[in-house]
């Protein structure tokens, strides 16, 4: 594999994200309604914590997620420039990794932005930091796994309405089993995201919790794979 392959394709996605008002409009819309969430309880209880902040954010993704990763397969189908793409030499696994990548880096961009709640909470009260810092890299595990299935979704389709709905309907799969874990059994509490999530929010770094994202997202970038191989 040719790392200069894969920073083309990351750097040719990264220009399409940023030359569209679509990017920056739903980046725009995840801060607004972060920002409200983690300020109210700030303003209107005086909690000087991230944790009401953390327990939103897998709900919030799964909005902002789909919607920046609808267009990175399907986009290039409807257009047809997938096939000039792979005219080229690069090899199927380097397109997948470049906009794969790609897509993970626009999340974070948005992602960016919020490090002015903890920074604002350390002048306003004592802030755990240690528990601040497991909380993103929890967070960062979302972006990994969340991103895979919307990249997965989007090769599988030409519509980019489609491709949300199919990201947004298998992540929510994983969101709801993890809330309904007492009522359907231990092993689909598991699989759900809240256990290992949770594990982060709460300060703890467990390699098991990070096997798990880390798992989920090899496999739906596999299927992705298998499922650009059947592209002529």
């Amino acid at each position: 594999m040719d790392k200069n392959n894969v920073f083309s394709i990351i750097k040719k996605e990264l220009r399409l994200y940023f030359n569209s008002p679509i990017a920056y409009i739903v980046v725009f819309i995840f801060l607004l309604l972060s920002g409200f969430f983690y300020s109210r309880p700030l303003f209107v209880y005086g909690y000087v914590t991230l944790r009401h902040y953390f327990d939103l954010l897998p709900l919030f993704l799964l909005f902002f997620v789909p919607a920046i990763t609808m267009r990175i397969f399907s986009e290039e189908y409807k257009t047809g420039t997938i096939e000039i793409i792979y005219t080229l030499p690069f090899r199927k696994i380097e397109i997948l990794l470049g906009k794969y990548i790609s897509s993970i880096s626009v999340v974070i961009f948005g992602l960016l932005f919020t490090l002015i709640y903890p920074i604002s909470l350390i002048f306003l009260g004592k802030l755990d930091i240690g528990m601040t810092i497991a909380g993103y890299i929890g967070v960062l595990m979302l972006v990994v796994f969340y991103t895979s299935v919307g990249v997965f979704s989007s090769s599988l389709t030409k519509n980019q309405i489609v491709s949300f709905v199919i990201t947004f309907f298998i992540l929510f799969i994983f969101f709801i089993l993890g809330k309904l874990g007492m009522f359907v059994g231990d092993l689909a509490s598991y699989i759900g995201i809240d256990l290992h999530f949770d594990n982060f929010v709460r300060g703890i770094v467990d390699v098991r919790d990070i096997v798990y994202f880390l798992s989920l997202s090899f496999l739906f970038l596999y299927f992705t794979y298998l499922s650009i191989q059947k592209e002529k």
